[in-house]
């Protein structure tokens, strides 16, 4: 009788090899080239004149391309290949060989991808606000509102990845369309979405007033964040269960 793996084993072994696998340098430069955008976009507040208040503009830049753009964006990315590529390329197959249970090897897959993306969106990040000169509580401010993103957002396109095909292409869509124009303006809509509540974790610890789709409490923007973390993860590993992989 073949003897199962390990839990622990199993998540770190599915961690080790799509780690491997997301880590490409076409990914890795483009992505980043979304960072360098907030960053430059920072040195545009701090050498701009007609700028009154810097703390403020460059939470609100924050806001308006780190959240919505840079956190979404590169958790689609690495979170929907983490098990979307080998699906698609049918090498799912292979982590079959191994008695491992599902979800551990959807928390690997979820690890790696947080691996990769947490460094990918809080460094570039941290980096613009204090070039923006925003306060001590701005820069916290802001990479805890996107460690809160990836951590949800990422759980969400593991499920994604599995789902459908070309998750790239319909995650753009919620991110772009959903999250990017209707949460940011409709206080309802922001709260059915994770942008609603990453933008009150950045106006909360900031103390800069964003608008009415970022009114959530602290607590219920984090409790919110894990709760869609936890459900995705769920969700996915039932997905992954009744998969039929060749």
């Amino acid at each position: 009788m073949t003897q199962s793996v390990s839990t622990v084993r199993s998540v770190l072994l599915t961690h080790r090899l799509l780690v491997r696998q997301l880590l490409t340098p076409g990914r890795l430069l483009a992505l980043l080239s979304l960072g360098a955008v907030v960053v430059l976009a920072a040195v545009g507040v701090a050498a701009s004149d007609e700028v009154e208040d810097p703390a403020r503009t460059i939470i609100e830049v924050m806001d308006g391309l780190g959240l919505v753009l840079v956190v979404p964006v590169v958790s689609l990315v690495f979170a929907s290949a983490s098990l979307g590529d080998l699906r698609e390329d049918g090498t799912l197959v292979y982590l079959w060989l191994r008695p491992m249970d599902r979800l551990s090897v959807v928390a690997g897959a979820y690890l790696a991808a947080l691996t990769v993306s947490l460094p990918l969106t809080t460094l570039p990040l941290a980096a613009a606000a204090l070039v923006g000169k925003a306060t001590v509580d701005g820069v916290i401010a802001t990479v805890v509102a996107a460690s809160f993103g990836v951590l949800a957002y990422s759980a969400a396109f593991v499920l994604l990845g599995l789902m459908i095909r070309n998750p790239i292409i319909w995650g753009l869509a919620y991110v772009l369309v959903w999250e990017g124009i209707f949460a940011r303006f409709s206080e309802p809509v922001g709260n059915a979405a994770v942008r609603g509540y990453t933008r009150s974790l950045l106006a909360n610890l900031s103390d800069v007033g964003l608008g009415p789709a970022a009114e959530a409490n602290t607590s219920t923007a984090v409790l919110v964040c894990v709760f869609v973390a936890a459900g995705s993860l769920a969700m996915a590993a039932v997905r992954l269960n009744r998969m039929e992989v060749d």
